[in-house]
């Protein structure tokens, strides 16, 4: 090793000492070297006594983890901190603050619990006394939960739609529909209270608890539900209280906690539309038990069956074929129901309204209210049913519909419609049906009229066929206009489908065996086609066919000579005998 010329005196000597120190080392492996002995400069036997040392040192202390809880034992308080061994080869600090919602002031040598949040690779470690509480307190809530134990909380204030308790330390909610079976007004009222209940719902990732009071009253009242309900009988009468009403039936306080139920249909043997008509809130009345279902714990109650059943003492009123006067009290579409004594209503079905085939809404002849004759067909008191009828008061006015419509009798009548097939006529006195009832109930006069307009449901026909003795004029709108008044004779009645055949043209004496070729007529142009016109011939009040006219053209002398007829078609052709002029 070559010496620099220019080092200092200094930085020579440590050069020649370094040298000497790498020729002591030059032939010794560091894998051999005892670096213990080296750094703490101890013999083989001191070595020895310090493993023993370390070993009983580690037995000693306890393998902590985070997130655990462990006992400690406070050995220190200083100052505002306090200092606990819990077992860790270092002691832990916790502040005087975690204690402050404690009853006592922590001492020494007391036991407390602490879990560890945080552990250092050098020896420290944190640790908390209010985590390992409310740790403690949340594992006791979930077993609670689990096992469905009752449990006592500390109402500590109010808060918007319920309570805020205190439950092991944890702050949890009470709802207002949980503190008691009835609404609560004031929560102010609970405020500063111990109450017993039970864990309804918990919320394990937010932390959240709901517990409920009104658990505990529910269950009890259930089990006297069930003590009560088990020395009611069927039958019996009991005073009970309304408590509420609906459209359905009323809600009656028989005492106990029971609410029974009176159906509507069993408040009144005669018809009511809503319970409040025969009952109001908080009214003590006699009921009666119809039913006890203790599985449920229901009880259905009745108020009419402690009053005479009226269909009982009816045998004597009532016969079949009598005619009774009611009110109507209920229009369906099938039929109305009638009240004929009362208590007692009777069925008018839809069919036995009118005697017309095509049946109208029962609307159409009745009214809630009214007061009519009906005659009675059929009931069954065991039932409690009863069948009437309106239309059987007059006669079937199908019966004797031949003697209006005889076979080849005339009759005057509006044209209704047109059809592919022909006109739909109706009567043209109908209008005279229309009436006003000044009577308490309809009259005889009235359902007479009623059922002379059923007549005009007849359905009138006239086939194309017969309005003309000319076949190729079978357009029906080519001849007549909606709301003409037309003679037409009776041609056929079929009663079972209602319908009268009406004929046109047999009105008129059948020319086609007449020899009318050469006659002269006079017209009238009533419509152009492509070969010629239609013409009508005022004498004979037919249509024939000019086949050359063409439209626009205007006759001087409006005189037609009949040159040919076709058999066949029962068609006449003519020549116009004057001139024509154009416009």
């Amino acid at each position: 090793m070559k010496m620099d010329k220019n080092l200092s005196v200094e930085e020579k000597n440590e050069s020649l000492i370094l040298k000497d120190i790498i020729n002591i080392n030059k032939n010794v492996k560091l894998s051999n070297f005892d670096w213990s002995s080296y750094e703490l400069g101890l013999s083989k036997e001191e070595q020895e006594e310090r493993k023993k040392m370390e070993k009983l040192y580690s037995d000693t202390i306890s393998s902590i983890h985070e997130f655990y809880i462990y006992n400690g034992k406070i050995i220190k308080i200083i100052d505002r901190n306090v200092v606990i061994d819990f077992g860790f080869k270092a002691e832990g600090v916790i502040s005087l603050n975690e204690f402050r919602d404690e009853k006592k002031l922590p001492k020494v040598n007391d036991i407390i619990e602490v879990i560890v949040e945080k552990l250092y690779y050098k020896g420290r470690c944190i640790i908390s006394y209010n985590k390992a509480k409310k740790l403690k307190s949340w594992e006791i809530i979930q077993e609670k939960f689990i096992k469905n134990e009752i449990i006592i909380f500390f109402v500590a204030a109010r808060t918007k739609g319920g309570l805020i308790v205190v439950l092991f330390g944890i702050e949890c909610f009470l709802p207002g529909s949980q503190i008691y079976i009835k609404p609560v007004k004031d929560f102010d009222f609970y405020v500063g209270k111990t109450m017993e209940g039970k864990i309804v719902k918990i919320n394990n990732k937010k932390k959240n608890v709901v517990v409920s009071h009104k658990i505990l009253i529910e269950k009890y009242i259930e089990i006297k539900k069930k003590q009560l309900i088990s020395k009611l009988e069927k039958g019996q009468v009991l005073r009970g209280i309304v408590k509420n009403i609906t459209h359905y039936g009323s809600f009656i306080d028989i005492g106990g906690g029971i609410d029974g139920l009176c159906h509507i249909t069993d408040i009144s043997w005669g018809r009511i539309e809503h319970p409040s008509e025969k009952l109001e809130i908080g009214q003590t009345i006699n009921f009666v038990i119809l039913s006890i279902d203790k599985i449920k714990n229901r009880v259905q109650l009745g108020l009419k069956q402690l009053q005479s059943n009226p269909w009982n003492s009816l045998e004597d009123e009532i016969k079949k074929g009598k005619v009774v006067i009611g009110t109507v009290t209920v229009v369906t579409d099938y039929g109305a129901f009638v009240e004929i004594f009362p208590g007692v209503e009777g069925l008018v079905h839809v069919s036995e309204m009118s005697w017309a085939k095509k049946l109208r809404s029962s609307q159409d002849y009745v009214k809630v209210g009214d007061r009519i004759k009906v005659l009675i067909l059929n009931y069954d008191i065991s039932d409690q049913k009863m069948s009437l009828s309106l239309k059987r008061l007059t006669p079937n006015p199908w019966e004797n519909i031949k003697t209006k419509y005889k076979m080849g009798s005339i009759h005057i009548v509006t044209v209704r419609s047109f059809t592919n097939f022909g006109v739909r006529l109706e009567s043209k006195s109908k209008s005279k049906y229309k009436y006003k009832s000044k009577s308490k109930f309809k009259s005889e006069l009235e359902l007479e009229l009623k059922f002379k307009s059923e007549l005009e449901e007849l359905e009138y026909l006239l086939y194309n066929d017969e309005i003309s003795w000319i076949k190729n004029l079978n357009n029906s709108i080519d001849i007549y206009k909606k709301g003409d008044l037309v003679k037409l004779i009776v041609l056929g009645l079929d009663l079972i489908t209602r319908k009268i055949n009406f004929g046109s043209k047999q009105l008129i004496k059948n020319f086609w065996d007449e020899n009318m070729i050469g006659s002269i007529h006079t017209g009238k142009i009533r419509k152009y086609f492509y070969k010629g016109a239609i013409i009508k011939l005022k004498k004979k009040n037919i249509k024939i066919f000019a086949p050359i006219l063409k439209h626009g053209v205007e006759l001087k002398n409006p005189k037609f000579k009949i040159i040919y007829f076709n058999f066949k078609i029962k068609t006449f052709y003519v020549s116009h005998t004057s001139d024509f002029i154009k416009k």
